[in-house]
């Protein structure tokens, strides 16, 4: 640092001044240097106090108004006639030589050591100072002896800026300190804008292991040197440095105006800002960039400070580039940040103009917003159409340039906006638009320009998670611009923030780690051949039958009670009993009459949960009601008095069930469940799953079970934008025996080493330290090991070493499965605990062993490949006949998409299932009646009644399953069930009284798929 600008010299520390928490001869300096006429009136003034007065002015400033609007504003002194500048940042134009010079004497000074308390002796490692105020602190640690975690440890109990009994330390202090802490070892950094002792959250401040690589994670690629040098060579460097807090510092307020937080950008967001910048200098105008950024990538602020810059973009004659900014979004606090941005930078208002639906002539408005002077124009998705002919028109005729952000948000949309959508949407998505769904800005970006040339006058730039192949199609850069799109020239992003780094950073939550399917839980339990409803819904012919059979009220009563108790077991009591779950259902006449079912279930069983439903428009349905039925229908939520987003945060209501609606773009961080009763393709699955994937305290797992889709078709559609994930499509419950035996057996640790670093974590008055004390061993002893693979295979390569070559290669592979096969066992344990009871502690330890081994464990660019985060797991499948209930009479078969040639048999296979399950059924009765008649009759009312005998409960409860099935009672107990319903069900009754065989077939299925003895059980034991 000291080659490029800095100062730094032996013994700066002795120069800091603690009580002020200030470096006074850089102060002093830099105004002596700059802003001499003001000195010598200082002089004049104070004499020889004139120093400490000034250095006291600052000091009480700072704690004022904070440091970073001290650095951009200056302070204002008795006797001056304007403000004392304390910084001098590079404006966007008119460098003139003043503003140069006083750019140039910029003093960027490191300190080493600096002994900052006022209450003892601690240092911290480096702090950086910009004109002798401190900007940053700094905590170094090598990864031979320590780690980051240790920084991070010693800045929460070691650097608290407030500690207990003692006056705030000013150094450390929000927002009159420094503006970023900084925990720095040789792999990673991490900082924070706000120290608050063991409160503190620090973010990852990375590159990403395989920076502009496909598959880029967490961390920082290897390097000929320390792996975290791009810190000081790329971001310290003086020009990085001075930008950052001169133009990326954001300083954001409360309803009191107070300082809340003070905003410092991520690594990705640094990066992808200047690239966007340089490119359009570099290319001018016209272009069209797509930024693909996961949900966690911090897309508002990264959308603000595009919008920003470009706003304030002049090219190399110092022509200003953009006349005006337009920022598409349905995101409110968008318009506040850029308005709150842009003025602090400006210290001016009005240069932000908002434009919604609601302001009356939108043409009128937006033509004198964007032909005027304001800088930057925000408008919905509803006003965009107005707004993009607008630009076109200004751009057309007055030869202005314009830029449009759009953010990846979403809206129900109606009239001329939606048929214009119709154009550009799958029929799939027309059918879901019609049925009151959200589309995209990108989908409404395709619709307006899908006919349409370049525009040389308009910058299209495209913020998404989740890029459709339209979206590539029109926004993302070819790698060679001059060929033709194709094999090896397919469109890109021009920038790249994935889910899996944003994952493994922790932004996100990996929504897929608890993925439960009813078609293949029963497979696992049982062991046996499983149908899949999924192949069927596929059909054209049948999806009347397939709509019929999803609004009959057994298969939604039957689902309802599995989601309420599913919930009230594994979600409820998450996050202190405030987590909340999410119904997705398939239609507004589904959401009509699941929401009734639900509130019925949840007041027949005196459960305190309150549900709510969301869907768009007016649903007409007389089976339901004779009136139609809307979002503030009474009978659907009663006593809503909000936004149904604002009232899903109170503690009233858990449950939210939703049609078409708030799938995409809806934020709630409490949402730990979600349910699933409607097909999810490709990235409609995405979206809709990540809505559980937002971060909140202590929340660290979420839990979907999914009655519809196939889970490879989940994975599928996950792994285009995170592909490493792997799921395996059943799973053995013995397979965690196997795992541990695989494990164990390569030793790498040893009973002893798991008992240590369980015994630390069970401790509630155990220290990081200690844990990493505990673990360092064994990844030590596995890192070395890797090394020496790393090692042997570079020299064996060398001299063309075959044997060699191969062993290397071997070892590094056993290690890197190795540490998969961790990962596998950490999830596959924590998932299939919820319904086996393993009654072995070993197996737990290990998980807890390995689940705090891995992260150590860093492999380079090691992909885990075996992830079984989507395992799909079910055990009433049998039980829910109704969901079942298929007439393959009707219609013709339609083959399975995306079938190889050949593949003909799987499908044959399919129907034989099916046809399997429905003669089940249709062996136990004749006659003209419907098969959901059958599963009632069966399922519902002979079982019911037979559920009410006391006798068959207590008879259960004493005998083995099989004793059971023989007793005489059991027999008597069906029969008078029968005649009970042979007024109602007169037909089947007649059959199953006159048919003995046929009653015996009614008890195996009663007694098999129906569950009766274990039923029969429970309610022994008043259990239900």
């Amino acid at each position: 640092m000291g080659a490029n600008g800095w100062l730094c010299a032996e013994g700066d520390a002795a120069h800091y001044d603690r009580k002020l928490a200030l470096f006074p001869p850089d102060l002093i300096a830099w105004v002596q240097e700059t802003q001499p006429k003001a000195w010598e009136t200082l002089q004049k003034n104070h004499g020889s106090k004139a120093a400490d007065t000034l250095l006291q002015r600052v000091r009480s400033q700072l704690d004022l108004i904070g440091t970073l609007d001290v650095l951009r504003n200056g302070v204002e002194l008795l006797g001056l006639s304007k403000a004392l500048k304390l910084a001098e940042f590079k404006p966007a134009l008119g460098l003139n030589p003043e503003i140069l010079a006083r750019y140039k004497a910029n003093r960027l000074r490191v300190a080493r050591q600096v002994r900052y308390s006022l209450h003892n002796e601690n240092s911290i490692d480096l702090v950086l100072f910009l004109n002798g105020i401190p900007v940053a602190t700094v905590e170094l640690k090598t990864d031979n002896n320590q780690s980051i975690e240790d920084a991070i440890w010693q800045y929460k109990k070691d650097r608290n800026p407030r500690p207990p009994g003692h006056t705030p330390e000013p150094l450390l202090t929000f927002p009159s300190g420094a503006l970023v802490h900084f925990a720095v070892s040789n792999r990673e950094v991490r900082m924070t804008t706000r120290l608050s002792g063991f409160g503190t959250v620090f973010l990852p401040f990375n590159k990403g292991s395989e920076p502009g690589g496909k598959n880029c994670g967490a961390g920082n690629p290897l390097t000929n040197g320390h792996r975290t040098a791009y810190l000081w060579e790329e971001v310290w460097q003086r020009e990085s440095w001075l930008e950052i807090l001169g133009r990326y510092c954001i300083a954001e307020r409360n309803k009191k105006k107070q300082i809340s937080r003070v905003l410092f950008p991520r690594y990705h967001q640094l990066v992808v800002t200047r690239m966007l910048q340089e490119a359009v200098l570099a290319e001018g105008p016209g272009q069209k960039y797509l930024i693909q950024h996961s949900a966690g990538s911090g897309k508002t602020n990264s959308i603000a400070w595009t919008a920003h810059f470009f706003s304030e973009l002049h090219d190399a004659s110092e022509q200003k580039v953009f006349d005006s900014v337009l920022v598409v979004s349905d995101r409110n606090v968008i318009d506040t940040q850029l308005q709150e941005a842009l003025e602090s930078f400006q210290r001016k208002k009005g240069v932000v103009a908002s434009v919604t639906s609601d302001d009356g002539s939108k043409s009128t408005k937006l033509a004198e917003a964007l032909s005027g002077d304001k800088k930057v124009v925000v408008c919905t998705i509803q006003t965009f159409p107005f707004a993009l002919q607008a630009v076109r028109d200004l751009a057309a005729t007055g030869g202005k340039r314009f830029a449009v952000i759009a953010d990846e948000a979403h809206s129900s949309q109606s009239g001329e906006t939606a048929n214009k959508l119709k154009e550009v949407l799958s029929a799939a998505e027309v059918a879901d638009l019609e049925d009151g769904g959200e589309v995209s800005i990108d989908d409404l970006l395709a619709a307006q320009m899908a006919s349409r040339a370049r525009e040389s006058g308009i910058t299209y730039v495209a913020f998404t998670a989740t890029p459709k192949a339209k979206t590539l199609e029109l926004f993302g850069r070819r790698p060679n611009p001059s060929e033709p799109a194709g094999e090896g020239n397919l469109p890109e992003p021009f920038h790249v923030y994935s889910m899996r780094q944003a994952i493994e950073e922790g932004f996100i939550l990996d929504v897929l780690q608890n993925y439960t399917s009813y078609k293949l839980a029963f497979q696992l339990a049982q062991q046996g051949q499983v149908i899949s409803d999924e192949e069927v819904e596929r059909s054209a012919a049948l999806k009347k039958l397939m709509g019929w059979v999803k609004l009959h009220p057994h298969n939604i009563a039957q689902k309802v009670a599995i989601i309420v108790e599913h919930f009230r077991q594994f979600v409820w009591p998450l996050l202190d009993g405030k987590a909340k779950a999410m119904v997705v259902v398939g239609s507004r006449k589904e959401a009509v009459r699941w929401k009734l079912t639900i509130d019925k279930y949840i007041t027949e069983k005196g459960y305190a949960l309150g549900t709510l439903v969301a869907f768009s428009g007016e649903v007409t349905d007389p089976e339901s009601g004779p009136d139609g039925f809307t979002e503030r229908s009474q009978t659907l939520n009663p006593g809503l008095k909000s936004d149904i987003r604002e009232a899903f945060k109170g503690v009233d209501y858990q449950i939210l069930l939703v049609a078409n609606k708030f799938q995409t773009g809806f934020d709630q961080p409490l949402l730990c469940g979600m349910y699933i009763d409607r097909r999810l393709a490709g990235l409609q699955a995405v979206q809709t799953l990540s809505r559980l994937n937002r971060c909140y305290p202590e929340k660290e797992t979420t839990f979907v079970v999914d009655f519809v889709n196939d889970p490879n078709d989940i994975l599928t559609a996950f792994k285009t934008y995170y592909s490493t994930a792997e799921l395996a499509s059943a799973t053995d419950p013995a397979l965690i025996l196997d795992l541990k035996t695989k494990l164990d057996v390569q030793g790498h640790y040893d009973e002893f080493e798991i008992e240590r670093v369980v015994k630390v974590l069970l401790d509630p008055a155990s220290k990081q330290s200690q844990l990493q004390g505990a673990l360092e061993p064994v990844a030590q002893r596995l890192m070395n090991a890797y090394k020496e693979a790393r090692l042997a295979f570079r020299q064996a390569e060398e001299i063309n070493d075959a044997d060699g070559l191969k062993a290397a290669k071997d070892e590094l592979a056993a290690l890197a499965l190795f540490r998969s096969d961790m990962g596998t066992y950490v999830r596959l344990y924590t998932f299939l605990s919820q319904i086996f009871d393993y009654a072995n502690t070993g197996l737990e330890k290990r998980e807890m062993f390995y689940k705090r081994l891995l992260p150590l464990l860093e492999f380079e660019r090691e992909v885990n490949t075996v992830d079984l985060s989507k395992v799909v797991l079910t055990h009433h499948h049998l039980r829910d006949l109704g969901q079942k209930k298929l007439d393959l009479e009707q219609g013709e078969a339609v083959p399975i998409p995306g079938i190889a040639p050949g593949g003909g048999s799987v499908q044959d296979k399919q129907k034989a299932l099916l046809s399997e399950i429905i003669a089940k059924l249709n062996d136990l009765f004749t006659g003209d009646l419907s098969d959901d008649d059958k599963v009632i009759y069966v399922g519902t009312v002979i079982r019911s009644k037979l559920l009410e005998s006391k006798t068959l409960q207590q008879q259960a409860a004493s005998n083995s399953k099989e004793q059971f099935a023989n007793s005489p009672d059991l027999a008597r107990a069906h029969q008078d069930a029968l005649i009970d319903a042979l007024d109602a069900h007169q037909t089947m009754s007649t059959q199953a009284l006159n048919n003995p065989d046929l009653q015996r077939r009614m008890l195996e299925l009663l007694l098999g798929s129906f569950g009766l003895w274990e039923e029969l059980r429970e309610k022994s034991s008043g259990k239900t």
